[in-house]
């Protein structure tokens, strides 16, 4: 399996609990700490419960109390709670940075899983009865079946089924996120600004660490001219797009040299027809990444992993009907998710100049698709399969 985030640790724990002997690939030399807050909503948290994590998860939350938007002097406009909606609203009762809930998944499989750091898929090839696959560091093995869970860019990804531009659809627009000293007064509210009539956005969330804050930043972009690893050339572009935003903006930027944990990329969708090809495989964002604006990424890759495993062991290891039957039942989930992507993106980017409103909400509808993209698919239970941790 290549990338370990969260969809690959994830999928490690069930494939080992349903008896199989996993590997996990992950090209950086260690897990990568920090990144945005991620939420697990609905279906997502009964995942958790599965797994015997919900504890070690919920030591390692935010503990985000809510979220404030204001105005440029910081006024307070609105405020949603992290009880809205049974722990499942705009703010999730269980709110963890990317990086923490990482850490908790790897930590959970490194005993029962082998992980090689530093290292990565240069080439493969699959035939009827394995996958030979050639590691960047020179070492051949061969396997059963390839998972990538290595992202939005994933490099498995566009080995096995072609170039990112057939799959990656740009939602017009770029987020960047990085750790700041919490001069701001941040404890367990999260505040966002966003500035009326451009698509710029400001906001400050919370850490464990009292000490700091996350920051995260915004602008509109149809498509964005910078190479995703050049993190020089991201952080000065976001001063040029940032440049004369209002609110507590001018704060932020001034702590964006040397800090630790930045990420800038494109807001974007993976959608394929398929997620499989063969005895290789795609999990995660690699394969329906629904960005960050759905809220229900992270939901994808627990649900995704559990999922995947149950299926692909209930087919007897065969991939043909594995991927199969974890593709329908997954589909109709994702769908939603990148549904509720698309909506929220719409209303953050400015119109078009002269464009007429768009019509009211169906609230109905909307509110249905909602329900779908958190408690959209109904998790077998996998009687009679294979399971390591049944007695504990």
């Amino acid at each position: 399996m290549a990338g370990a985030s969260i969809a690959g640790p994830a999928l490690a724990h069930w494939l080992s609990r349903r008896g199989a002997e996993v590997t996990v690939v992950e090209r950086a030399p260690e897990l990568r700490p920090g990144g945005q807050a991620v939420d697990a909503r609905g279906v997502a948290r009964e995942v958790i419960r599965r797994m015997g994590l919900d504890a070690a998860v919920r030591a390692a939350r935010t503990d985000t109390a809510g979220a404030h938007t204001v105005d440029a002097d910081g006024k307070v406009l609105e405020s949603y709670s992290a009880d809205d909606d049974g722990g499942d609203g705009y703010i999730s009762e269980i709110e963890i940075l990317r990086g923490d809930l990482s850490q908790v998944l790897y930590d959970d499989t490194r005993g029962e899983v082998e992980y090689r750091f530093g290292d990565r898929i240069a080439e493969l090839g699959q035939d009827a009865d394995g996958v030979d696959v050639v590691f960047a560091g020179g070492d051949r093995r061969r396997f059963d079946l390839v998972v990538g869970a290595d992202g939005l860019h994933s490099a498995l990804r566009g080995m096995v089924f072609g170039p990112r531009e057939q799959f990656i659809r740009h939602l017009g627009l770029v987020l960047a996120f990085y750790s700041v000293p919490n001069e701001f007064g941040i404890e367990r509210w999260m505040i966002d600004y966003q500035e009326e009539g451009t698509g710029r956005s400001a906001g400050l969330r919370p850490l464990p660490d009292p000490g700091r804050a996350m920051a995260m930043l915004g602008f509109p972009a149809a498509d964005l001219d910078v190479d995703f690893r050049d993190v020089a050339a991201q952080q000065q572009l976001l001063r040029t797009e940032m440049a004369g935003l209002g609110w507590l903006t001018p704060r932020i930027l001034a702590h964006l040299e040397g800090t630790p944990d930045f990420y800038l990329d494109q807001v974007a969708q993976v959608v394929m027809d398929r997620w499989s090809d063969g005895r290789v495989g795609l999990i995660g964002d690699a394969a329906f990444c629904s960005s960050p604006f759905s809220g229900g990424g992270t939901g994808l890759a627990l649900v995704g992993a559990y999922l995947l495993a149950g299926e692909l062991a209930a087919a007897g290891w065969d991939p043909t009907a594995g991927f199969a039957s974890y593709e329908a039942l997954m589909r109709p989930y994702v769908e939603a998710n990148q549904e509720i992507g698309r909506m929220h993106v719409a209303t953050r980017t400015a119109p078009e100049p002269g464009a007429e409103p768009g019509p009211e909400p169906d609230m109905e509808a909307l509110t249905a698709l909602v329900q779908r993209a958190i408690n959209g698919v109904e998790l077998p239970g996998y009687a009679g399969l294979p399971d390591s941790r049944a007695a504990r």
